[in-house]
């Protein structure tokens, strides 16, 4: 099960690729793509961690390699993941509450206009995507087996939460902190 582990980071940063490319026509349906690939990262991510408890504990370390990212003479970065049960923990406690949050922002986005006067709900989707690119910048810091994937996730996180804090830029307030 757990060689399927990339799709613990694919299901939020595809939610937010759709969300991002999708435009005006994600509109409708946008918020709840965007809480149903998180839901399902964590339902993944709960039925991978359920399936480490029962395995001895020599074998609940998985090093998935998914791609050569730096090929240089010697020097060789990887991409890929590092499965074990401490990074489980922090993804289901990261897919989990991203799930919540996701849910709650449905409701508090519901009537939101983004700090624009006179705006329509179109804003949302966007909203979503970025959320769906934090959590997916969070699952990477989490999992990266290299610090070069660490630090990919760490400014991915940065640009995500820039990204949502500067989302109702045309509040003096938001605008001032996203800077």
């Amino acid at each position: 099960m757990a060689e399927y582990g990339w799709l613990l980071i694919a299901l939020p940063l595809f939610g937010a690729a759709v969300l991002l490319l999708g435009g005006r026509r994600t509109n409708a349906w946008g918020h709840l793509l965007g809480c149903a690939t998180v839901i399902a990262a964590f339902v993944y991510g709960l039925a991978l961690f359920l399936s480490m408890t029962g395995m001895p504990a020599d074998e609940r370390v998985r090093e998935l390699h998914l791609f050569d990212w730096i090929p240089v003479n010697a020097l060789n970065v990887e991409f890929g993941l590092r499965i074990d049960p401490l990074s489980m923990v922090f993804v289901l406690l990261i897919t989990g509450v991203g799930a919540l949050i996701h849910i709650y922002s449905v409701g508090y986005m519901s009537h939101d206009q983004a700090g624009r006067s006179g705006a329509d709900n179109t804003e949302r989707r966007r909203f979503f995507a970025y959320l769906n690119l934090f959590v997916g910048a969070m699952l990477i810091l989490v999992l990266g087996n290299s610090f070069v994937t660490l630090y990919l996730g760490w400014e991915g996180v940065g640009l995500a939460s820039y990204l949502l804090i500067a989302f109702w830029q045309h509040r003096p307030a938001a605008a001032t902190a996203a800077k």
